[in-house]
């Protein structure tokens, strides 16, 4: 019998700047090795600092991954994983791991959102804390940017960026977009989404559709784009047409964020390479943003994935006050794109 743990993962963009292996439990027979390596799209962790950051929601210092302790890193043990839920519905190969909280390893009491064959980690949460140290948080910096209204989460997974967004900003509204009901119900189920949606009835609505069809009356104040299919960016990203759509959905003063991925992304299509397609995505942006398109690189290699951004610079300065501490070393980042 095939099982989860047969198959290779790998997450979006890292602040871990190797990959790591993860020995995971099979369901009936001897363990195999679960790769998992920190740095691919759609879920990359951020690229760490030699600077401890504080943590908003508790006011602790978080200390910074050692290099040497990361070199050493041997994964997560097995006893350390469960497999939580395993399924295949009508657009993904759902799966949902469960970090304990014992482990020793940054993704230690985390809950992982795993789509596609090739295992992507389309979400993840923890039980203790709100920062992720992935590139949701890099969306959170989003809101303080935008002009009043709607805020728009196209390819919405299990709620990683509306719940960091809402627990921010709880004035924000989000309105957010899946294809797949399934990843909704694991969501509700697994995620707390049902609990954020009762706290938030107003402020959050949740469309199942075709998120390339997103709509609001007058127009979004910030798309967020987190759109993979089969393990890549999905290839309408790569058409100065979609953006030409998405542009006209937002309101005067508008922005659209980003996740381009990058060749760290393991698509289930070897012709697919992650690098190029995050090219095309971004030279797609700049035919219809001009020179108002940004790249934030998550990590220090060249293989690294990005997030992009469009409209003018806004004022560092005050975008960085606006932000909780942990958050305000990305504003620093942002590089006009240039081909």
């Amino acid at each position: 019998m095939n099982t989860l743990l047969s198959q290779s993962y790998r997450t979006r963009p890292s602040f871990f700047p190797k990959p790591f292996q993860t020995t995971l439990p099979p369901l009936y027979h001897t363990p195999r090795i679960l790769h998992l390596p920190l740095q691919t799209p759609p879920c990359f962790l951020l690229q760490s600092t030699k600077t401890q950051h504080t943590n908003p929601y508790t006011d602790q210092n978080q200390p910074p991954l050692d290099e040497e302790e990361e070199d050493d890193d041997d994964g997560i043990a097995s006893e350390d994983v469960k497999i939580l839920a395993k399924f295949k519905s009508r657009y993904n190969y759902i799966r949902v791991l469960e970090v304990s909280r014992r482990a020793d390893h940054a993704l230690a009491g985390s809950r992982l959102l795993l789509l596609d064959s090739p295992g992507n980690i389309h979400s993840i949460s923890f039980l203790f804390k709100s920062l992720t140290s992935t590139y949701f948080d890099v969306f959170a910096t989003f809101p303080p940017i935008l002009p009043p209204g709607p805020v728009a989460i196209l390819g919405f997974g299990a709620g990683s960026a509306a719940r960091l967004i809402l627990h921010l900003y709880p004035d924000a509204e989000i309105h957010g977009w899946e294809l797949d009901p399934s990843v909704i119900s694991v969501a509700r189920e697994y995620f707390g989404l049902s609990k954020l949606e009762k706290q938030n009835p107003d402020k959050l609505l949740i469309h199942i559709g075709d998120a390339l069809q997103a709509e609001s009356r007058d127009g979004f104040s910030g798309i967020l784009v987190d759109l993979f299919a089969k393990g890549s960016v999905i290839p309408e990203l790569q058409e100065k047409t979609t953006w030409e759509e998405l542009k006209r959905r937002l309101r005067k003063g508008g922005r659209i964020m980003v996740n381009c991925g990058g060749s760290c992304v393991e698509a289930e299509d070897p012709r697919r390479d992650g690098d190029l397609v995050m090219e095309e995505t971004v030279k797609a942006m700049r035919e219809v943003f001009a020179d108002q398109v940004f790249v934030l690189n998550l990590g220090q290699r060249k293989e690294d994935s990005c997030v992009a951004l469009t409209g003018p610079l806004p004022d560092l300065d005050a975008w960085k006050q606006s932000l909780p501490s942990a958050l305000r070393c990305y504003v620093d980042k942002w590089k006009r794109y240039s081909l």
